[in-house]
């Protein structure tokens, strides 16, 4: 296998851009990663492009990325069509890893777009719910608002019953989630791409709309549009580049097996092949970025993924180790709260912020110092648990 590295990101702003269209957003994004790498679409092997909902959202089916790139230059050249939910580019990055160390091309470029915003909400939110098991659709929303009281998006109503199990379970408040809150939003005002550019207090979010009690709507990920890119190469090709090359270690995905009880998380299963893959592990970390569609998801995966103890999330948001300035700040990019969630471009935009965090390109969000960065993404549900889960880890640069 050969060494990867990722040469090159682009990444748009991430907003409600009515005017803009998917392909103009992909090939933004595309433009700056390969000028970023100091590379051509000629010497492009191999394209991925991660886009989890564009049938559904805007009617182009089965050539997205054919459509969406045949202004790049790239035509001609092998493009895969990825869809795996919220994880849809965090796949297409992990097939764009693989293709390169195995040495199939040298350079491979992965891509995730998504153009959710739309004059009529219901269009989103249904697209939404075909990250379900569509036959047992009604019985989830049965399940987790018995009351009939269901807000009208599925996930939020999910994120919002396994928040009122995680504070039976933990003793958290609804105070703690707003706590984490304020850290994504005090990190998205210092992100240029971010969708939100403004700091919250406690008392804000607190006082904003309930949207599934106990999550309001400073506590939920928004719908959104944009797109991210990378380039990655074999560390041989990439020598001849003057550009800051970042180590890919490692990237595992796999499914959930949320029907069986006696599974492990997915997004556990995942970390733990990277830790043992890497022989590295949580207290290696420098710096995170996590699938926060909700902000009690931070604390459910920071159990998960090894952070802490199970239990002890909310300690660890109290102790300002996760904050910008702490020893391992999660979600320097404001997260999915902060940043968005065009969910296609999701992972591939978390792990352009880990590039420029290592390569000390983040401006008043840098980790100082950051030598190991971990980004976890997840997508979709089936019985109890995410229905796919990528965590990708990167090491420090080293320039040729």
């Amino acid at each position: 296998m050969q060494k990867v590295v990722i040469a090159g990101t682009g990444m748009t702003n991430f907003g409600r851009f009515q005017d803009s269209s998917l392909r103009a957003l992909a090939s933004e994004a595309v433009k700056t990663a390969l000028s970023d790498a100091d590379c051509t679409a000629s010497e492009v092997g191999m394209v991925f492009f991660g886009n989890a909902a564009g049938g559904l959202l805007t009617g182009q089916e089965c050539v997205r990325g054919q459509v969406a790139l045949r202004h790049t230059g790239l035509l001609g050249k092998p493009i895969v069509n990825v869809e795996n939910a919220c994880a849809s580019s965090s796949s297409a990055f992990h097939l764009a890893w693989i293709t390169v160390a195995s040495g199939q091309c040298d350079v491979a470029l992965a891509i995730g777009a998504e153009k959710m915003s739309n004059e009529d909400r219901t269009i989103p939110m249904k697209a939404l719910e075909a990250a379900a098991d569509l036959k047992e659709l009604e019985e989830l929303k049965v399940r987790i608002a018995p009351d009939g009281t269901g807000t009208g998006s599925v996930f939020m109503d999910l994120y919002a019953d396994v928040a009122r199990n995680y504070m039976e379970r933990t003793g958290a408040r609804a105070e703690d989630f707003a706590g984490i809150s304020v850290k994504q939003r005090q990190a998205g005002a210092l992100n240029p791409h971010a969708q939100f550019r403004k700091a919250v207090s406690t008392e804000d979010v607190l006082a904003s709309k309930m949207i599934a009690d106990p999550l309001r709507l400073f506590m939920c990920s928004s719908i959104g549009d944009g797109a991210a890119a990378l380039v990655l190469m074999s560390a041989d090709y990439a020598a001849r580049k003057n550009v800051m090359l970042v180590e890919v270690l490692a990237c595992e995905l796999r499914s959930g097996q949320g029907d069986d009880p006696t599974q492990e998380p997915v997004a556990t299963q995942a970390s733990r092949a990277v830790y043992e893959k890497t022989g590295l592990g949580p207290t290696n970390l420098d710096v995170v970025e996590i699938h926060d569609a909700a902000a009690p998801a931070e604390f459910i995966l920071s159990e998960q993924l090894g952070f802490c103890a199970p239990g002890e999330a909310v300690s660890l948001l109290h102790s300002g180790r996760t904050a910008l300035g702490g020893a391992m700040p999660i979600n320097p990019s404001g997260g999915l709260i902060s940043k968005g969630h065009p969910i296609g471009a999701t992972g591939a935009a978390q792990l352009v912020e880990l590039a420029d965090q290592l390569r000390g390109r983040s401006g008043q969000r840098q980790r100082e110092g950051a030598r190991i960065a971990l980004a976890e993404n997840g997508g979709g549900w089936i019985g109890n648990d995410a229905a796919v889960a990528v965590v990708t880890m990167l090491g420090a640069p080293a320039r040729h």
